[in-house]
């Protein structure tokens, strides 16, 4: 009777557990209206140049773009968001993020997401610090930078901070690799092979990221950088960003 009543006990944690995460799993849905399918983050101009023309092209370029960009910039501003209790440190931090994005087109995507994010959010979860930060975005005062608004609905939710950081850098990569398939264009069998292989990567760039702090912003991938910057000027776009 005590192993029935404990195995029903843990039964019910692991179902408490796994329908909490199912809400995390929820956001990554490709078909989640936050418009990441209409970014490329400047990855169509590498595309338009026959830079990327395989799926090791594309593996070998979203490599460097977990590695050398986003887990020396975005990753580490979800840890600090994440990290952050005062909110005028957290408004501080976002105007921080928002200054680190050179690149218009990017610097406008990023918040393009963030404020999509919250509207999606907010009618379907019970998020305090978003619903703040919603406030604070209604009167002007934020800009809802993606890595901010999805760092502070992991916390209300409390998933620790690993897995904050790691899902994070999913959505960012994952993301990458459905709009490639579609520009490059590739078969879905490569895309999924192309995510297979990134995902140890992903697990990498995490432990880095939880190791760095605001002192080490940086951006590594300079021609990513550039190639944000050009891509306003393509003559034909599939993509906003």
């Amino acid at each position: 009777m005590k192993r029935q009543k404990e195995d029903s006990q843990n039964h019910l944690n692991t179902e408490v557990i796994n329908t909490k995460f199912l809400y995390l799993m929820h956001i990554h849905d490709s078909a989640f209206p936050i418009g990441t399918y209409t970014h490329s983050f400047g990855m169509e101009t590498f595309i338009q140049e026959d830079a990327i023309k395989t799926k090791d092209d594309l593996f070998h370029f979203l490599q460097v773009y977990l590695h050398e960009n986003v887990s020396y910039t975005d990753g580490i501003f979800v840890k600090e968001s994440y990290q952050k209790e005062d909110l005028a440190e957290l408004i501080r931090l976002e105007k921080i993020c928002d200054a680190s994005k050179n690149a218009e087109e990017t610097r406008e995507a990023s918040s393009m997401i963030g404020k999509q994010f919250v509207k999606a959010v907010l009618p379907v979860s019970d998020t305090p610090s978003l619903e703040k930060w919603n406030e604070l975005l209604q009167e002007k005062k934020v800009i809802a930078h993606f890595p901010i608004v999805y760092s502070l609905y992991a916390k209300d939710l409390a998933f620790d901070l690993y897995t904050t950081v790691l899902t994070f850098l999913y959505s960012s990569t994952v993301g990458l690799v459905h709009n490639a398939v579609r520009a490059i264009p590739l078969g879905q069998k490569a895309g999924i092979e192309v995510i297979h292989r990134l995902i140890p990567e992903m697990e990498k760039a995490t432990i880095n990221v939880l190791e760095r702090n605001l002192s080490d912003l940086s951006n590594h991938a300079v021609g990513l950088e550039l190639a944000s910057m050009q891509h306003k000027y393509l003559r034909s776009r599939l993509f906003i960003s």
